[in-house]
């Protein structure tokens, strides 16, 4: 690097036939100039400039050195350039955790590899709280409230939970008007797979004798699963808007108890505070908030 920066003196001086100029536009003294060149001068074994007490001009040598060195030092800005070019371009692999469902992600990262080819996704489907520092993972998609302080949070957008069945389930069945009514109706239940759990039905008004009494005609640890049977008129199910979004437009299910399904959650993208976002991960955040088909806020679907 000294050589390197003792060009660059070299470059300046010749250029501007001055030591004081020189000096003056890299912010150094006259004097240190003329003993940078002095000490390079030294070192090649050859002098480089014609010295007055009122000018430098350049030897036959120093007229060969710069031509030399422009070069090396127009190479070396074309280096950082491109190198500088590449940090900016999002493309690495980019190491990513989020919960175990499908939808909607699958169809999103789908084209954000069509659109980002340079970049290399490695997903961890898992309903697992993830160290996030700890473990190596750039980013995780996660539910609920933020509560880690040494991670920076980007809302994706909310979702709201439903009651639904199908049409043929409901003409066989008849439809519920009040929590109260399930109790007469077959409920397939969704299992966490990490716990063991059944998910709770969050109806208002509903009670917490009323909620415990749901009768239980299945138990499915898959959502895709879960809406399968409900399609098929099975029973109903307690669950995300945006996953049984496309059987709503299609007819395939129906809500009801709208009135008393009041639960409502938000995504997030969180990864390490304190960090540089690259351009790579930058580019995931903007896509997923772009693409994602939630609501902006989680007041309601």
């Amino acid at each position: 690097m000294d050589s390197l920066s003792a060009i660059g003196v070299f470059v300046q001086a010749a250029e501007a036939r001055s030591f004081v100029a020189a000096g003056r536009f890299l912010g150094i003294s006259a004097s240190a100039v003329s003993k940078s060149m002095a000490r390079l001068e030294e070192k090649l074994g050859v002098r480089l400039f014609h010295r007055s007490t009122r000018s430098i001009a350049l030897t036959g040598e120093g007229v060969l050195y710069l031509e030399r060195c422009k070069r090396v030092l127009g190479e070396l800005d074309a280096a950082n350039a491109e190198l500088s070019q590449l940090s900016s371009m999002p493309q690495g692999r980019l190491r990513l955790s989020l919960p175990m469902i499908g939808k909607p992600f699958l169809p999103v990262f789908t084209q954000f590899q069509r659109r980002y080819p340079d970049i290399q996704l490695d997903l961890e489907f898992t309903d697992r709280v993830v160290e996030v520092i700890e473990e190596g993972f750039d980013a995780v998609i996660r539910t609920g409230e933020p509560r880690d302080s040494g991670l920076s949070a980007r809302p994706l957008g909310g979702f709201r939970m439903l009651v639904a069945g199908s049409p043929t389930y409901f003409s066989r069945r008849g439809v519920p008007l009040t929590p109260a009514d399930l109790l007469a109706h077959a409920c397939i239940h969704f299992r966490y797979p990490l716990t063991g759990k059944l998910q709770s039905w969050m109806l208002s008004g509903a009670g917490e004798d009323a909620e415990a009494g749901l009768p239980c005609s299945m138990v499915c640890n898959a959502q895709d699963g879960r809406t399968a049977f409900a399609v098929e008129g099975l029973g109903l199910i307690y669950v995300a808007d945006f996953l049984i979004a496309r059987e709503l437009e299609n007819g395939e299910l129906m809500t009801v108890l709208d009135s008393f399904t009041q639960e409502t959650g938000q995504f997030n993208v969180l990864w390490p505070s304190g960090r540089h976002v690259v351009p790579k991960l930058r580019a995931l955040i903007d896509f997923l908030q772009e693409h994602l088909p939630f609501p902006k806020s989680a007041t309601g679907a």
